[in-house]
């Protein structure tokens, strides 16, 4: 018999307990899923809390004689913590590709935990200046810091703590747990709108949600110190490795980033953005606006699971996504129409809702697609890489973007000119991106 083939028995008993003992070690379990998954929708939800009530930020922290002025400030510094995002990616993704996933998902649950304790206990402009200003901002940097390491690391570890049969189910919980993110950010806006007069709610109110998160973080970061190792590192030097991942994965990131123009622009258009489009523009009550963003973060948490447990049962990613695609362009024109018309919950819950949809459909398969197109050891940084600046540059500042249009054009219509342009982009690097269904 082949050496290769032969019965691990067969090399005697020192051996076959060394390789049990190795194979447990690196069999995370359940424990390994539920921390991973946790701490990311934790991470996800510090890090969009933001974006729900930059209205209020900007009100508090950057004021200004113009209210639109004050909104596009506010939505700028959101933008600003994308910007540290590619920098946290090549940082942490790299302690994760040579010192292991958990020691890299422990410091990013740290750090979103100092950036969003900044935002949270600083006092408004108006009681210690510029101060305060600039205080806000250095925990949104933070927060992009961290949120750059969190994605590659996290989607390794999960994409590693199973067989490959079950892998798109894996990593769909990466996306399930920003859609668990977004559902919590919008149900505290939706509490907080309801349960506090407009004056409690400015100068007060919009700061429990985040005290909330910190008070959460210390479960995340206890669960993510106790895991078990997936990758245990490939302990070269980090210039050594950065320079590795660039050099022979350049074409396959490119790719990735673009790739992610569609799903990035699609969710913080329709989720993050919406609750600001349907009160600003469309002029609906701010409960309704939330319990229409609480649709679309429960259906993505809800169906990425199944969907992903579906795309396990194909062979290749690839028909799936494209299929995704094409729906997702044929149906995003009607369906934006309707909801730019205003028509009242129900009609705007439905139409989040096929736009959830067909976000959680592909997620699954197309993040275990841009995963299994890199080597092991390079993995946590390239993902890192394609999906912070494919959300730098595709979501970071989509709302800047979404409300500067709609105020030139004046079209309500706007925000779908932005994302049918990003799901055009990402369709032409899906057809062109390497697919290695099952890498090791």
């Amino acid at each position: 018999m082949n050496e290769l083939h032969r019965p691990i028995s067969d090399f005697g008993p020192d051996v076959a307990i060394t390789a049990s003992a190795s194979a447990a070690r690196f069999r995370p379990g359940r424990r390994a899923i539920v921390a991973a998954a946790i701490g990311n929708g934790l991470e996800m939800y510090d890090f969009t809390l933001y974006s729900f009530f930059a209205a209020t930020i900007g009100n508090l922290f950057f004021p200004s004689s113009n209210a639109l002025t004050s909104l596009l400030l506010s939505f700028g510094v959101f933008g600003a913590g994308f910007v540290m995002r590619p920098l946290g990616a090549l940082l942490i993704g790299n302690i994760a590709d040579q010192r292991g996933r958990k020691a890299a998902l422990t410091l990013t649950i740290a750090l979103m935990s100092i950036g969003t304790a900044l935002i949270a206990l600083t006092p408004s402009y108006g009681t210690i200046g510029i101060t305060a200003s600039v205080l806000v901002v250095i925990g949104r940097l933070l927060q992009g810091l961290s949120a750059g390491g969190e994605i590659g690391a996290a989607s390794a570890l999960l994409l590693e703590s199973g067989g490959k049969e079950r892998r798109c189910f894996l990593v769909s919980w990466q996306a399930a747990t920003q859609g668990g993110a977004a559902l919590l950010d919008a149900l505290s806006g939706m509490t907080l709108s309801a349960g506090l007069s407009p004056e409690d709610l400015h100068a007060w109110g919009w700061r429990l949600p985040f005290l909330l998160g910190l008070l959460i973080a210390p479960i995340g970061l206890y669960m993510r110190r106790n895991l078990k190792e997936t990758f245990e590192g490939n302990r070269k030097t980090a210039l050594t490795g950065l320079r590795e991942v660039f050099s022979e994965n350049a074409r396959t990131l490119i790719l990735g980033v673009f790739l992610m123009a569609s799903s990035t622009a699609s969710m913080y258009v329709t989720v993050f953005y919406m609750p600001t489009y349907l009160v600003r523009t469309l002029h609906m009550p701010a409960v309704t606006a939330y319990a229409a963003t609480c649709v679309s973060g429960l259906t993505l948490l809800a169906l990425a699971p199944l969907f992903g447990r579906f795309a396990d049962r194909l062979k290749r990613r690839k028909p799936l996504l494209i299929c995704n695609s094409v729906l997702s362009m044929l149906i995003a024109i009607p369906n934006f129409t309707l909801l730019s018309s205003g028509p009242g919950l129900p009609l705007v819950a439905m139409c989040v809702a096929i736009s959830g949809t067909l976000s959680a459909l592909g997620t699954g398969a197309g993040t275990a697609m841009m995963m299994e197109a890199l080597p092991r050891e390079h993995r946590a940084t390239g993902m890192s890489i394609m999906y912070s600046v494919g959300v730098t540059l595709f979501g970071g500042f989509a709302p800047l973007v979404v409300t500067w249009l709609i105020n030139e054009t004046g079209s309500r219509m706007a925000p779908l000119g932005y994302t049918y342009s990003a799901m055009i982009i990402s369709f032409i690097a899906m057809l062109l991106y390497p697919s290695h269904p099952g890498r090791d």
